[in-house]
């Protein structure tokens, strides 16, 4: 696996390969093993949007592997300027054997591998959290002991995040059930891979999606450069507040995740997310071991 740009380029087998890599992650930092596997390489690290958990996962992850990170926030590089992204995957080429990139545009992702030599990984575009969908699916996988005929349920925004579960899900055998407002649909290519696999479901009410659930997850309303929509947002997706209510039509033994950060009361009751916040921040722990498995995959170690 050269880049990860989005799950849709992902086969079932190299999605298996990648959660087996971060259990094996994880199990060596619980016990204490280190291997760096990344002595002498460098990650640079280019982030257009503010971000916690991706930046410190990355960051940390490298160290720990032995590598080094380099933060490069756009405004601090010619990419803030004006330089193209050609060239700048050019450069990066030359000092870097990495690049994670968080930005707005898959295309600007999208290009940065085409024109670069070193492996790409996606931090998060508007179409793709590829990231995200892998903890989730490990944090599942480790909850549930199997993804292979589960359901998963995902109410709210048809967003990169629900974009990319639901193309994991999907390769991972999962059925998949998600609920969004008129105009907040996933995004054609994905509800296309959807209709050919099967196994998909889009209501307009939580509860349907939410109905014999083993899982159910949520997200924010509100995307990061879109916060001037928030009120329009709050009306838009009013009803799909997940809560304990909803939660009755899942199964008695549901998981609820939370792709993090919460915004309490929006998309999700303080009650529900005290109540499932043990299984919320081990998804939020996975992240890092996710974040290591990539890199030594996209370096083939």
């Amino acid at each position: 696996m050269q880049h990860l740009l989005k799950m849709l380029d992902l086969n079932s087998k190299e999605l298996e390969q990648l959660l087996n890599l971060s259990d094996q992650m994880k199990y060596e930092q619980r016990h204490g093993i280190s291997r760096r596997l990344l002595e002498g390489r460098a990650l640079g690290m280019i982030f257009h949007t503010p971000s916690t958990r991706t930046r410190v996962t990355f960051e940390l992850g490298t160290h720990q592997l032995g590598g080094h990170s380099l933060y490069l926030p756009t405004e601090a590089i010619q990419l803030g300027r004006g330089e193209s992204i050609e060239d700048t995957a050019r450069t990066m080429s030359c000092f870097c054997d990495a690049v994670v990139m968080r930005t707005y545009a898959q295309e600007e992702v999208d290009e940065l591998a085409h024109f670069g030599t070193i492996p790409v990984i996606n931090g998060m575009t508007d179409l793709a959290d590829p990231l995200l969908a892998l903890t989730m699916l490990m944090t599942v996988r480790e909850k549930k002991g199997r993804l292979d005929g589960l359901k998963l349920a995902f109410i709210g925004d048809g967003n990169a995040r629900m974009n990319s579960i639901i193309v994991g899900a999907l390769k991972s055998r999962m059925n998949v059930a998600v609920a969004c407002p008129e105009g907040y649909d996933p995004d054609d290519s994905v509800l296309d891979y959807a209709a050919q696999v099967g196994h998909f479901e889009m209501y307009r009410d939580p509860r349907g999606a939410a109905r014999a659930a083993d899982v159910v997850i949520t997200d924010s309303w509100i995307p990061v450069g879109l916060e001037n929509e928030y009120e329009q947002r709050l009306s838009d997706f009013r009803g799909f507040t997940l809560s304990s209510e909803v939660m009755n039509y899942a199964k008695p033994d549901a998981s609820v995740l939370h792709c993090l950060p919460a915004r309490r009361e929006e998309e999700i009751t303080s009650e529900l997310f005290d109540q499932h916040s043990i299984a919320i921040f081990e998804a939020c722990d996975n992240r890092l071991h996710v974040a290591k498995a990539v890199l030594c995959a996209v370096f083939g170690l």
